[in-house]
């Protein structure tokens, strides 16, 4: 357990920087709202960042696979069963996230590929990379929902674990919830601009340093008696 608590707390910092960068200052930062033809150009001028990002969040995915199972070890004395379905939920979150991911290459090949750029106008090549665009924001929003449940799951875990400050695993409830809450309002809502994640990811901060300062110190027999009960 304390070395899979120190591998999840250093995968959960390492995908701070690429899942950042990758989102609000490729994705996000490229972007502009409802004009492809700014997009698109801003996108050309600065496609060696664009592709860094993407890379970078590919990096992200994995280590969410890294994690996931990290977490799986930590909180397996808690329940099997509960910290199976938390694994399988986040692994299956990373799958999303690549299918999400890859909509982003399509739009950096899209418009630097000579090909593309010969056999299309550019109106049409800047309206196919905002749909693009589009769908990685759909698909990855979409999946988020999973995300959503896996923390759920893993604050119940943490909630009941008895080498687990309560606290800890009440904000992860609350950061599932909050997740879930963005998921299904950017589904069903038009335009929508809520975010309840801004404020309800503490939970996953808080779990951080647990995992760092405090997770690695979790004796064996501390463990045994968890699984005793």
């Amino acid at each position: 357990m304390r070395s899979a608590s120190v591998i999840g707390g250093i995968g959960l910092l390492l995908m701070l920087v690429p899942a950042l960068f990758g989102t609000l200052v490729v994705v996000k930062g490229l972007v502009t709202p409802g004009d492809a033809t700014a997009t698109a150009l801003a996108i050309q001028d600065a496609a060696g960042a664009f592709r860094l990002g993407i890379v970078g969040l590919f990096a992200v995915a994995i280590l969410d696979v890294i994690v996931a199972w990290a977490l799986y070890t930590v909180f397996e004395p808690v329940n099997r069963r509960v910290s199976q379905l938390a694994l399988l939920f986040r692994v299956v979150y990373a799958g999303v996230f690549v299918v999400a991911i890859s909509q982003l290459v399509g739009v950096i090949g899209t418009l630097t590929d000579p090909g593309a750029l010969a056999a299309y106008t550019t109106a049409q090549l800047h309206a196919q990379a905002m749909l693009g665009i589009n769908a990685f924001h759909d698909i990855w929003n979409a999946g988020l929902l999973l995300f959503a449940v896996h923390l759920l799951l893993l604050g119940y875990l943490a909630y009941q674990a008895d080498y687990v400050p309560t606290l800890v695993g009440i904000l992860l409830v609350i950061a599932g919830f909050g997740y879930a809450i963005d998921s299904i309002g950017t589904v069903l809502v038009a335009d929508y601009s809520l975010q309840v994640t801004i404020v309800t990811f503490v939970g996953e901060i808080v779990l951080i340093g647990w995992l760092l300062l405090r997770g690695r110190r979790v004796s064996v027999g501390a463990e045994e008696a968890t699984l005793s009960t």
